[in-house]
């Protein structure tokens, strides 16, 4: 059974495995200290174009969450996620449990604009009775595979300035957002339009990691404190260091985010052949096809995927995700099946 479940299945491109084990003897400084994370840092605030900003490699993205959210709040402060958000939906109240409030707004597309963001500010006006909110936490691309154009991010994060609110995005699968089809967003224009973010290796070819990026530092002095206190700082950094710098010194990161996305593309592509509609616009690697129940249940013999959302008595949303490594005999494979299936 070959899966479509999610890009975090395999394990790391050889490229970052054999480095891991060329440096493995080489003794380095810990709590990344290490020559591996200086210079992974100098090539990543190269692509940012902003030689002041701060980076700091954690281990996993709810982790990047939590300890961003946490340090960038004070304890009467909140958040405002879209429903579909993974801070709301999917990481166990983490939020929640450092004491700040998650409050959602439901978004069939999954972004949230200007629009979203002052009726929320409206309701919570009534100081200091209520939470005050603070922080507008977005994806890209996001849980169900919609990305932010440049003009979306950039008019959000003026909406933001304007009313005093931080704008922080969780870059988990950002890879795919800033190579799908018709993207103008760069490295650099998130550094200027968001507050925090951070960049994900896990679902992107890198063993685990991501990178969290404050583009002005100053603001938030004391970052590093918060990621000893919640158990984010790795005495072997090296190890996240030595994958972001093998990403990104040649460009890799993106060419892995692009194959992921051309593989999603062509199985969008045959889905629509087929006359099937989907639950959402997506031109990144995650897509979400309308099927029969009849054509899922025979699908799920020979491959994995979620069942996504029920959508009548006889239709579902399945949810279908490529990786970097996704090889396309697999895509190839599950075309052919799906042309045979409806077809019958």
């Amino acid at each position: 059974m070959y899966s479509f479940k999610n890009d975090y299945s395999e394990g790391a491109h050889p490229q970052i495995i054999d480095q891991l084990v060329r440096t493995n003897l080489i003794q380095q400084n810990g709590y990344s200290e290490d020559s591996y994370c200086f210079e992974a840092k100098e090539i990543l605030r190269r692509e940012l174009k902003n030689t002041n900003a701060a980076i700091y490699f954690v281990s996993g993205g709810t982790q990047a969450n939590l300890i961003s959210i946490a340090a960038l709040l004070r304890p009467h402060e909140a958040v405002i996620s879209a429903t579909t958000g993974h801070i709301f939906a999917n990481e166990t109240g983490a939020i929640e449990s450092t004491g700040h409030k998650v409050i959602a707004v439901e978004k069939g597309d999954g972004k949230l604009e200007p629009a979203d963001i002052e009726p929320v500010l409206s309701a919570h006006s009534l100081a200091p009775h209520m939470v005050k909110p603070r922080l507008v936490y977005i994806s890209n691309s996001t849980e169900i595979g919609t990305h932010y154009t440049r003009t979306e991010l950039q008019e959000l994060s003026a909406c933001c300035r304007k009313n005093s609110l931080l704008l922080y995005l969780d870059g988990a699968r950002l890879g795919h957002a800033l190579t799908a089809e018709e993207n103008e967003l760069t490295l650099a224009d998130i550094s200027r339009f968001a507050d925090a973010f951070y960049i994900g290796a896990t679902k992107n070819g890198g063993l685990l990691g991501e990178a969290i990026v404050l583009p002005d530092p100053t603001l938030y002095p004391d970052f590093d404190f918060v990621i000893k206190q919640k158990g984010g700082l790795l005495s072997k950094g090296r190890l996240l260091g030595i994958q972001f710098l093998e990403l990104f010194r040649d460009g890799l990161y993106f060419s892995l985010a692009q194959h992921a996305n051309t593989m999603a593309m062509k199985i969008a592509e045959a889905v629509k052949e087929c006359q099937y509609t989907m639950l959402t616009v997506s031109v990144t690697n995650q897509i979400f096809p309308v099927l029969p129940l009849s054509v899922i249940e025979e699908l799920s013999t020979k491959y994995d995927f979620y069942i996504w959302k029920q959508i009548d008595k006889s239709h579902s949303a399945i949810r279908l995700i490529t990786s970097w490594a996704t090889e396309e005999y697999y895509v190839d494979e599950f075309i052919k099946d799906l042309r045979r299936i409806s077809s019958q």
